[in-house]
C-alpha cells in the first residue's frame, strides 16, 4: 500500500486510511516539532550560507510551523511547509525512508520501519 491508497481498495473504505494518515501526521509533527523519533535533519548549503543566527531562527520556524492548508498539505500528513525569511522563501519537507535509508519506507505510519528525513532548504535550491 502506498501513502495515499484506500485501506481497502476493493471497497474503497477510507476509515483505516484516515487513521493511518493521522498516525503519519502525528509522527511527522512529533519529529519536526520535538526531534523525537527515528530521523535525520538535513540543512542544505543555501541555508547554511545564511549564517548560524539565521539557521537557528529558520529551524525554530520549521518546528513551530502550523500554517497547513489544503494547498500545501493535500494529504493531511504535515510533511511540507514554506515561509519567508529575510526575503528568501524557505521550504521544508519530510520524506519517509526505510531503516537503512536506501529505499522508501514500507509503511510511514509504522515508526519501527521508518526513518524520517527532514530537509530544510531555500526554494531556489529545489
Amino acid at each position: 500500500m502506498t501513502d495515499h491508497e484506500p485501506a481497502n481498495p476493493e471497497t474503497g473504505d477510507t476509515t483505516d486510511d484516515a487513521d493511518r494518515t493521522a498516525r503519519i501526521r502525528n509522527l511527522n509533527d512529533r519529529f519536526r516539532t520535538l526531534g523525537s523519533g527515528r530521523g535525520r535533519i538535513l540543512i542544505t548549503p543555501g541555508i547554511q550560507a545564511l549564517g548560524i543566527a539565521a539557521g537557528v531562527e529558520i529551524l525554530k520556524r520549521v518546528r513551530t510551523f502550523d500554517d497547513f492548508s489544503e494547498d500545501n498539505d493535500p494529504y493531511g500528513e504535515h510533511d511540507f511547509g514554506s515561509f519567508d525569511h529575510a526575503g528568501e522563501t524557505i521550504f521544508w519537507k519530510i520524506d519517509h525512508y526505510g531503516l537503512t535509508l536506501d529505499t522508501g519506507s514500507e509503511d510511514p505510519a509504522d515508526e519501527t520501519v521508518t526513518t524520517r528525513v527532514l530537509t530544510i532548504l531555500l526554494a531556489s535550491e529545489y
